[in-house]
Parts: structure tokens; C-alpha cells; sequence
């Protein structure tokens, strides 16, 4: 798929891996449809002219449907949908509460299915589509630190093989697992150290890897199902 001149959906665009995905999609001609869930100001700053902000909480099917309306209004359709709003929280299976599993499953899992649900109608509607699920190295080994965020994450790497069966041939639909990219602000160096070790290459990533799969996976049309693991080898240990 030719990016140019294509309605990129990027969820939770206004931060972090959503705002780098969403600005290169930009530079590359792709009109982009911001979605934010409270980071106004800063999807404001993404979109650039021609493109248009939404607002939506994600967890929420009416404004879910609310916002591809207005998406739909505004430009049409939707011809690319990356999956990257997120939550990310620390529970043990001894310490997790139906609050920390409600939240994460919602956000991480049942969100992105209902978001491709309603875009896949659009996309096929257009013909082609495709839609890309930011995953994570944790829904594989499972971070016993983080049990309800490894098993959101888990849950999105089967919906991502789920999707791509479902919605071929027309819609190609890939997940991406980052590595340590962009660290949680909260994080402290002994911890940035120990993530980075825990890699083949032994150093942190940049966005623009993830930026530069996210590109290579919408203008190559014959891969679909798959996961690629941009994260220095840290699925590997």
C-alpha cells in the first residue's frame, strides 16, 4: 500500500510511540485522523493541515462508534489503523485486583478488537486495508511482575492472528512487539539498566525502529498474521 494520500488511524497519538508512528505516517503523506484520550494539546500538535483530532475513550463502544462517524465525515473512511493506545501497570498474581485486570484487559485487548471491528467495515468499503497491533515481548514470556498486562497482550497477539484471518484477503493485518524504546517516566536508571541487559544487543531502541516496521509493514501487501519483534532479542532470553 502506497502511504500517500491514505486516512491513517493512530490511537492515542497524541504520546510516546503513538505520536512518533503518527508523524512519520504525515511525513509520508498519509492524512492522519489524531485520536487522544485526554492529551489534547499534544494531538494537537500532531496534526498537521489536513488532518483532524478526535477524542474518544476507547473502553467506551458509543464513542468508539462517535468518533469513526465523525472520522468517516471528515475523510471518507479509514485506510490504515495502528492499534497503540495503551495501559501499562505493575500487578502479581498474588496482588492483582478485578481492577487491575478490568482496566488492562479493556484498554489492551478488548479495545483494539472493537476499534479494528468497526475500521475493518470501512476498509472494506475502500477495497484494502491494513492494521497494525503494537503488542508486547510480555503477552510471550509473560512478566510474572505484570501478570494482567502480560495476559492483555497475550490476548492481542491471538486477536492480531485472529484478525488477519478473518479479514483477508483484502485487509492485512501484523502486530509489532517493541523492546525497550521509550521507558516509563517513572522508571529509574537501575531499571532502565536491567532492561537493556535483558536484550541480545544489550541497548535500548529508538522509536524510529518501531516507526521504520510500522512503515515496512504497510507498504509490503503479502505478509498478514505475523509478529515482529523489534526489540533487540529480548523475546530470545
Amino acid at each position: 500500500m502506497d502511504i500517500r494520500g491514505k486516512v491513517a488511524l493512530v490511537t492515542g497519538s497524541g504520546k510516546r510511540i503513538g505520536r512518533e508512528i503518527a508523524l512519520e505516517l504525515s511525513r509520508r503523506g498519509a492524512r492522519l485522523a489524531v485520536h487522544y484520550r485526554s492529551s489534547v494539546r499534544e494531538a494537537q500538535e500532531v496534526a498537521g493541515p489536513g488532518d483532524a483530532v478526535f477524542q474518544a475513550e476507547l473502553t467506551d463502544d458509543k464513542a468508539v462508534e462517535n468518533m469513526f462517524h465523525q472520522i468517516e465525515t471528515k475523510f471518507g473512511g479509514v485506510d490504515i489503523l495502528v492499534n497503540s493506545a495503551s495501559v501499562f501497570g505493575q500487578a502479581s498474581a498474588d496482588d492483582a485486583t478485578p481492577e487491575h485486570w478490568d482496566s488492562q484487559m479493556d484498554t489492551n485487548a478488548k479495545a483494539p478488537f472493537f476499534i479494528a471491528q468497526r475500521a475493518a467495515r470501512s476498509m472494506r468499503a475502500r477495497g484494502a486495508g491494513k492494521i497494525i497491533n503494537i503488542v508486547d515481548v510480555a503477552g510471550e514470556v509473560i512478566w510474572g511482575g505484570y501478570l494482567p498486562y502480560s495476559v492483555s497482550k497475550a490476548a492481542l497477539i491471538a486477536l492480531n492472528r485472529g484478525l488477519a484471518k478473518s479479514y483477508a484477503p483484502e485487509i492485512q493485518v501484523n502486530g509489532i512487539a517493541p523492546g525497550p524504546v521509550l521507558f516509563p517516566e517513572y522508571y529509574t536508571e537501575e531499571q532502565k539498566k536491567a532492561a537493556t541487559e535483558r536484550t541480545l544487543l544489550k541497548r535500548a531502541g529508538s522509536p524510529q525502529d518501531i516507526v521504520n516496521a510500522v512503515v515496512f509493514l504497510i507498504e509490503n501487501d503479502y505478509i498478514t498474521g505475523d509478529v515482529i519483534h523489534v526489540d533487540g532479542g529480548r523475546h530470545l532470553i
